[in-house]
């Protein structure tokens, strides 16, 4: 496989699922607004803990005075200063796609196309008047879109760098959900229902409230809702079935190759340290610097997988000084 297809496929997932992500993060916290409007002393700022799970508080504040409902959703979901909106997500998503249209079923390039002109011909004062079926649109065509694509495409080196995508972005960003949240909720005194308001939240921005609490039934606790999120090998937007994934789409793309690429290498040795992580080594004070050490992990074994599979630049002798504009990576 050519390498700028590996890496359009990649990058295809990624966005797919950053949409969703984004879209389930805001309807989140609209409901979780409400609650904590009948809950007196819920506290914490709803729509800055937002802007701070995506690190993008810079390139708010630069076109927005005032953090906000509506200046937060319009950010999000196509402000053009944003490269990560959910409209510029869906159009980078499909501008991939449509490159390697001859890798990816036909169902697969109609759906994601429906639904960029969903997200594209939206109207977008009346999503800002009231933008739940809008989120619903989104997250239903990025989910239906992968089971697309587990039902249509062989499950070969195509699928195993989309799977590769998909499951990194989903871990990374269970990542900062967690970091975020998990600070608001133990700052509360435990047991309060402040605290369980903010855990559920928590739950609900990674999709887990309803398989969390048939494992844990009425244990809603702070330690157990991170150990959850980061270690269980059963929840799929759970950390360590992320790695876990990425471990076996790395290993069957390395097939025949003398020894593990880089990108094996590294996801192989953060699986391992997430094996034997116990989660009271990291609580209260220490989840915040780990979390950040596990950032920075997934962002090296992000940079692993383009030295692996991405890096088309070839250097032959005497030709180094010519290269000085070297090719331009997705972000």
């Amino acid at each position: 496989m050519l390498s700028r297809v590996a890496e359009s496929l990649y990058w295809m997932a990624r966005y797919v699922e950053r949409a969703e992500d984004l879209t389930r993060l805001l309807s989140v916290n609209f409901h979780a607004q409400l609650d904590r409007l009948a809950l007196r002393g819920a506290g914490g700022d709803g729509w800055q803990s937002l802007i701070a799970i995506t690190g993008d508080a810079p390139r708010f504040s630069a076109h927005f005075p005032v953090c906000d409902a509506r200046s937060v959703v319009e950010f999000f979901l196509w402000h053009a200063a944003n490269p990560n909106a959910v409209l510029a997500c869906i159009t980078q998503a499909r501008e991939n796609a449509r490159s390697v249209r001859e890798q990816i079923s036909s169902e697969m390039w109609e759906h994601l196309n429906r639904l960029y002109f969903v997200a594209r011909n939206a109207d977008q004062a009346a999503v800002l008047h009231g933008p739940h079926e809008f989120f619903r649109q989104v997250r239903d065509g990025s989910q239906a879109f992968q089971g697309i694509a587990e039902a249509t495409m062989t499950h070969g080196e195509a699928y195993e760098f989309i799977q590769l995508g998909k499951f990194l972005e989903r871990s990374e960003k269970t990542i900062r959900i967690l970091d975020v949240k998990y600070a608001e909720a133990s700052s509360l005194p435990d047991d309060s229902p402040a605290a369980a308001l903010h855990l559920i939240a928590l739950l609900r921005s990674c999709s887990a409230f309803e398989p969390f609490r048939k494992a844990h039934a009425s244990q809603l606790q702070a330690w157990r809702v991170a150990e959850y999120l980061l270690l269980n090998h059963e929840f799929p937007r759970a950390v360590a079935f992320g790695v876990t994934r990425c471990l076996r789409s790395t290993i069957r793309l390395s097939d025949n190759a003398p020894r593990p690429s880089p990108a094996q290498r590294r996801v192989d040795r953060l699986r391992t340290e997430l094996d034997y992580l116990d989660i009271q080594e990291v609580l209260g004070d220490k989840m915040h610097p780990y979390l950040s050490q596990l950032l920075l992990n997934l962002n090296l074994f992000d940079e692993a997988i383009t030295t692996s599979y991405f890096n088309t630049q070839v250097v032959l002798p005497g030709t180094a000084e010519q290269q000085r504009h070297p090719q331009q990576q997705q972000q």
